[in-house]
């Protein structure tokens, strides 16, 4: 298991990038919270209208759809359907032993796709712009996937 090592800087590539990605995806939550503070509405359950301590006297108007706030769930809702993947596929990949240079290509290359797309959604790029950063964040994960695949059976 000399793969999963910090002596092995494959495996470090990986959890820099893994680790990156688990922050993405949890501020990309924090995120949503925050806008739906910010406008006080935008909020996901009727219960949500129950009076608490930062909501005193809610509306039923909150629980509406809002803009600012479904921009920021989908982006997390994108990040909870490709990031997992890139996780997985990572981990199997190091159990390789790929040359460094291409980890490294391949691990950042995903975060920064991702975080061109996260840019790209959040700034209200059109879809193409943000289905090239999709694409090339899943191109990744399934050459990485492709990758282990050809070691194995081969």
């Amino acid at each position: 298991m000399a793969q999963y090592s910090i002596e092995n800087p494959v495996f470090v590539t990986y959890l820099i990038a893994a680790a990156l990605m688990v922050l993405k995806i949890m501020g990309q939550g924090w995120m949503t919270v925050y806008r739906m503070m910010k406008v006080k509405g935008g909020f996901a359950s009727p219960e949500d209208l129950r009076p608490g301590p930062l909501n005193t006297a809610p509306e039923p108007q909150q629980i509406e759809l809002n803009d600012y706030v479904e921009r920021s769930r989908r982006m997390h809702r994108n990040d909870l359907e490709n990031i997992p993947g890139f996780l997985a596929a990572g981990l199997i990949f190091i159990a390789v032993s790929p040359p460094l240079a291409l980890a490294q290509a391949l691990m950042y290359g995903f975060v920064v796709a991702r975080a061109l797309h996260a840019f790209a959604y959040a700034t209200a790029k059109s879809h193409e712009v943000r289905a090239t950063f999709y694409s090339i964040g899943s191109l990744i994960v399934i050459f990485m996937a492709l990758y282990v695949l050809a070691a194995v059976l081969v």
